[in-house]
């Protein structure tokens, strides 16, 4: 039986959490009210997912290794930045298996992101073309005619307002049956053009830096790390990075990480309970030595105090 639903949440954390593609990491990159909403539709051999954020944000995906994953932005005011490639309206990502990568926005976020059971993505694509149609060995940014690619974004449109509104519909076998078909019927049709990701060689090594680069922030959460040591334990040249995170990140790698830490430490001070904790253990398990400079960084990226964060009412899923 098909499943669907759709969901609001008012934290990054708990949105991160209800994805079903694999683990994602948001970094928020400006301050207010987070406000998300997550729609997602079960169909058996295919899964769809509606994202929507109305905050800028870097988000860090890693993606399951055994579907094959299909993206694309889905409302023209709200691009995306996929691996430092702006998206248009219209484009699609071919993932490969398992891809892990940066999508930037950098104002409200709109995205889809569909999955598929590769047998029968195999079977359906052979069926429709000739050709059984798999997971690239790296993800690929495709454009196809604009005819075709209104035919998914409508197909896909029309599945995500019914998960919304019509769910009974949306369980009755047949019915999901035939929006399966007709879904990825119009996905395989985009999956046939040319890449138009630029210089595949370049792309890749800019790609492998930068995931080396999450990795050793993860390993590594001391604040005073500098930008010659990230490079050291990357291997690359100083300018390389800072490259790099420019157009992946939009920022500098210094930058980036510093959001990063206070992310976390937002992520903490909202689950807190501010009768057995203060912001200043909270500053501390999260480096931040300096509590003075924490609340003056902590506020200019958030709009608000650290102690306003813990003392706020405790955000629940609606």
């Amino acid at each position: 039986m098909a499943e669907s639903g759709t969901v609001s949440f008012a934290s990054s954390d708990d949105y991160c959490a209800a994805m079903r593609a694999g683990a994602v990491n948001l970094t928020l990159t400006r301050g207010g009210n987070f406000n998300a909403r997550l729609t997602w539709l079960n169909l058996g051999h295919l899964q769809v997912l509606h994202g929507y954020e109305n905050l800028p944000r870097i988000g860090f995906f890693s993606l399951s290794s055994e579907p094959a994953f299909v993206s694309f932005p889905t409302n023209v005011g709200a691009p995306l930045i996929y691996d430092g490639i702006g998206l248009q309206f219209g484009d699609v990502v071919f993932h490969s298996r398992g891809e892990r990568m940066h999508q930037r926005t950098d104002g409200e976020g709109a995205w889809g992101l569909i999955s598929l059971s590769p047998e029968w993505f195999a079977a359906c694509s052979a069926a429709l073309t000739g050709m059984s149609i798999a997971s690239p060995s790296e993800g690929r940014v495709l454009r196809p005619p604009k005819s075709t690619a209104r035919l998914l974004l409508g197909r896909y449109s029309r599945i995500c307002r019914l998960a919304e509104t019509k769910h009974q519909r949306v369980a009755n076998p047949e019915v999901a049956r035939a929006l399966a078909q007709e879904l990825v019927h119009a996905l395989i049709n985009c999956l046939t053009v040319g890449d138009v990701s630029g210089h595949l060689k370049k792309r890749r090594r800019h790609h492998e830096i930068m995931v080396q680069f999450e990795d050793t922030l993860a390993a590594n959460s001391d604040p005073r790390l500098s930008l010659p040591e990230l490079c050291s334990a990357i291997g690359v040249p100083e300018r390389t990075l800072r490259a790099c995170c420019s157009e992946f990140l939009g920022m500098s790698p210094t930058r980036y990480h510093l959001l990063r830490r206070l992310n976390l430490a937002r992520s903490a001070l909202r689950r807190a309970n501010p009768e057995t904790t203060s912001v200043a253990e909270i500053a501390r398990n999260h480096q931040f030595l300096e509590l003075g400079r924490f609340a003056v960084a902590y506020r200019t990226v958030f709009g608000e105090m650290p102690s306003f964060t813990l003392r706020s009412p405790r955000v629940k899923t609606a």
